[in-house]
């Protein structure tokens, strides 16, 4: 017998995946308009453009209002496919679960981004993702807020059931 009592969460399984899907998709949606803003800023620097430190900040607050919203759709779009695929998977290897979620997480976001290459006007739509180094900088992003996504999952019970 153990007196140890244990809290146990009652509250619908999609709430407790809500709000860690909510704060990994806005950390993923911010590192990638980080990334693109500075991406882009080296661009102009490599070009023989002074862009002073205040600029540089003022630029990347005004991509995080106007850019980050439409990011994060386009990263909706892929992880709305492979989170779901990353998840069934784990069911069957849940010591996989945070590995898959991550590169699950990463590949949605590069799915993504590649398809809306393929049908919008410019070549790219994203110029920070025309080249593999920029593209794995901004897919880092989304693979390590599908790792958070999976660590605080776990954390709160939604994906402890492979662990007792």
């Amino acid at each position: 017998m153990s007196l140890r009592t244990t809290k146990t969460d009652t509250s619908p399984r999609w709430t407790r995946h809500l709000a860690p899907l909510l704060l990994a998709w806005l950390l993923a949606a911010v590192w990638g308009s980080v990334v693109q803003t500075q991406w882009n800023l080296r661009a102009l620097v490599n070009l023989g453009v002074n862009i002073a430190a205040t600029e540089r900040a003022s630029v990347t607050l005004q991509d995080l209002i106007s850019f980050a919203p439409v990011y994060a759709g386009i990263l909706a779009a892929g992880w709305l496919l492979a989170l779901p695929v990353a998840l069934l998977l784990a069911r069957r290897w849940p010591v996989w679960r945070s590995p898959l979620l991550a590169v699950a997480a990463g590949a949605g976001m590069v799915a993504a981004v590649r398809t809306v290459d393929m049908v919008a006007p410019m070549p790219v739509f994203i110029d920070a993702t025309r080249h593999l180094p920029g593209l794995l900088a901004m897919s880092a992003g989304a693979v390590v807020a599908g790792l958070l996504y999976a660590l605080l999952t776990t954390a709160n019970g939604a994906g402890q059931k492979h662990l007792r």
